[in-house]
């Protein structure tokens, strides 16, 4: 099998790693960017985009996707369409292994990988992904002004998305299988306070119904989890707020996580507690999770892996323990 080194490798093909790329290659890098199984990202499955700046008609998420990419290979990035298995952060170059087999190494990272929103697992859901059923209030909230929307879901994520949907729709429904929330208390007492905002206690989606050309969703059929009754809910759309899950196994063990298995960055910048490994997008980034804040950290991440490589270009085997001692926790400057 083939080996191949580049001064930096980005693994993940989102607005993070196509940014990351597009920086990186004209800094005259030669970056090599790993795409894996969903080349794009997130929004290769999304359709409607209008919040992307630069553009005052919607657009759709693949082309999106397709015009970074095209633009990330006009500037000299090179595209490996590989699934990595196996990472080694403990030396340097750090060393990558691919499903079939082949092998990469490199002076410096840049985990790119993002994060998958946590489904429920119906297969109506998937059915009606896009025409009606969301895991971003943020990005396709505004479709639904004036409409009623649910929201299924009960820890902060759920409540936030409600809150902010309020602001938007006619009706908001949260939709939770317990009897109580499991979100911040200052969030509960909010969303409580909200008029436009009701509670469906002890329920469950058993599955999303629609129809119409084009096709959108009409109602939901909810499950009471505790006696089992099925009843109707109509609706225009549903927001599943379950949670997200990082990309972050290959990582476990070698670099540092928070709270939902997300990588930790030194605050303000996407650098790791491992120098010359830099993680940029929703791999990180638990807040936000948009296409152009994902997109700026790339940026950032290819700004910092440009100076890394400047300030040690005399020896790129240089021992991870040195670098670790000559780089400490806060001296990112």
């Amino acid at each position: 099998m083939a080996h191949h080194h580049a001064k930096v490798i980005i693994i993940g093909s989102g607005p993070a790693g196509y940014s990351a790329a597009i920086y990186a290659a004209r800094a005259m890098l030669e970056p090599i960017l790993i795409s894996g199984i969903q080349p794009g990202g997130q929004l290769t499955i999304t359709t409607d985009v209008e919040n992307y700046p630069g553009f005052a008609d919607v657009i759709q998420g693949p082309w999106l996707m397709e015009q970074m990419r095209a633009q990330a290979e006009h500037v000299g990035t090179r595209f490996v369409s590989d699934h990595i298995s196996a990472v080694d952060l403990s030396q340097r170059p750090f060393q990558l292994t691919g499903d079939g087999g082949e092998t990469y190494s490199c002076d410096s990272l840049i985990i790119a990988t993002g994060a998958q929103a946590r489904w429920l697992g119906l297969e109506s859901e998937q059915k009606f992904s896009g025409m009606g059923v969301s895991a971003c209030a943020t990005c396709d909230g505004f479709f639904f002004r004036n409409k009623h929307v649910a929201v299924v879901g009960g820890g902060n994520t759920a409540v936030e998305e409600a809150l902010y949907l309020a602001n938007l729709a006619q009706k908001v429904t949260l939709i939770h299988r317990r009897d109580s929330l499991r979100a911040e208390r200052i969030l509960q007492e909010r969303l409580m306070r909200n008029p436009k905002i009701e509670i469906r206690w002890n329920a469950a989606v058993d599955e999303i119904c629609g129809g119409g050309m084009p096709p959108g969703v009409t109602h939901l059929n909810l499950k009471d989890t505790v006696t089992g009754e099925i009843s109707e809910l109509p609706i225009d759309g549903v927001f599943i707020a379950i949670g997200h899950k990082p990309a972050t196994e290959l990582f476990q063990g070698q670099l540092p996580m928070k709270t939902g298995n997300y990588l930790v960055t030194h605050p303000g910048k996407t650098a790791t507690d491992v120098p010359g490994v830099f993680a940029a997008g929703d791999v990180t980034d638990d807040i936000y999770r948009q296409a152009v804040t994902a997109a700026g950290m790339g940026c950032m991440a290819a700004l910092e892996v440009e100076k890394f490589l400047a300030e040690h270009s005399d020896d790129p085997s240089e021992r991870l323990e040195e670098l670790q001692h000559k780089q400490p926790v806060g001296a990112w400057n």
